[in-house]
């Protein structure tokens, strides 16, 4: 085989595991932006390597892409943005690739927006082990070569890390009746956009939070406790105005999706998605409301709804 036969055969190669990869990086760092970026400089050093000397090439680029993702965890601007509370894990919506594998519950969990926001807590290498063995089903001897430690080490880190998920996965059902979800969801936009206070609290967790990214604006991210004070904030959020309009570019259309697993509103101008909602839901109310609002954070999720085909709105003259 000539060179340049070798070297289509080698990127072909590659392309049949980018989809793989991709996911690898999204639940590592929590951005389809970042991971599309660390994805492409794995292509980078794959095709500089002596790929003749690669006897699996799998397990080579797992690692590449593994240790690039913890170099950027580890960077000193990923440390400021991410410690100054202005983070929250980049939506994506359901059936996109980068999620990846969801054949199990908890390759499912692992890409949820709690558990990447609770991840922000793991060490790098507590986060690794555990995105490598639950949603990726590596074993601890694997484990340990991609990141260069003893096998006891890894286990250390999985147990850690699974304790702290543990605590997050108290906070919602896990997995939920679709049906019953769309329903609890379609009250709570009812209740806000029409601002029925009392319903809506009645919607709530006793423990509800929610978390909100202030539309990109603020420098850190908004975050409510108690069903008074939620309630407050979603009557104002959702309730329309023409100020909302105008900051919106247009009227909104707002209509219910699936994101990262769980049950969401998204607001939508022209194809144009400019606002996601998520919602974790525990005992049939809602326990934790997420939202995302910045340009930069919905720009994969608008690709996705392009895609997706128009539906019926659960509010159209918003």
């Amino acid at each position: 085989m000539d060179s340049t036969a070798t070297d289509r055969f080698d990127t072909e190669r590659f392309e049949a595991g980018r989809s793989r990869l991709a996911s690898l990086a999204y639940r590592l760092l929590g951005s389809a932006v970042d991971a599309e970026d660390v994805v492409q400089d794995a292509f980078l050093h794959w095709q500089a390597a002596d790929r003749q000397q690669i006897r699996v090439p799998e397990a080579w680029l797992t690692k590449v892409v593994t240790n690039l993702c913890l170099d950027r965890l580890r960077s000193a601007q990923a440390r400021r943005e991410r410690t100054a509370g202005a983070w929250l894990p980049e939506p994506l919506l359901d059936g996109d690739p980068m999620l990846g594998p969801a054949d199990t519950f908890e390759q499912r969990e692992s890409v949820s927006l709690a558990v990447l926001t609770l991840m922000e807590r793991l060490s790098p290498h507590e986060r690794a082990v555990y995105v490598l063995r639950e949603a990726f089903s590596y074993g601890h001897a694997e484990i340990a070569g991609i990141l260069d430690i003893s096998e006891s080490a890894s286990q250390q880190h999985l147990h850690r890390a699974r304790q702290r998920v543990t605590a997050a996965r108290r906070r919602s059902d896990g997995e939920v009746d679709a049906a019953s979800a769309r329903r609890i969801v379609e009250e709570f936009l009812a209740a806000a956009s029409s601002g029925r206070t009392e319903r809506l609290v009645a919607l709530l967790t006793d423990d509800v939070i929610a978390i909100s990214d202030g539309a990109g604006l603020a420098d850190k991210l908004l975050r409510f406790d108690t069903p008074q004070r939620v309630a407050a904030v979603a009557r104002a959020g959702f309730k329309p105005s023409p100020a909302k309009r105008r900051l919106a570019g247009g009227t909104p259309a707002m209509h219910y999706a699936v994101v990262n697993g769980t049950p969401a509103v998204l607001a939508v101008v022209d194809d144009q998605v400019v606002g996601s909602v998520t919602f974790d839901l525990a005992g049939g109310k809602i326990a934790t409301v997420r939202g995302i609002a910045a340009p930069a954070r919905l720009s994969r999720l608008t690709e996705a709804w392009r895609q997706h085909g128009p539906d019926t709105p659960l509010l159209a003259q918003w």
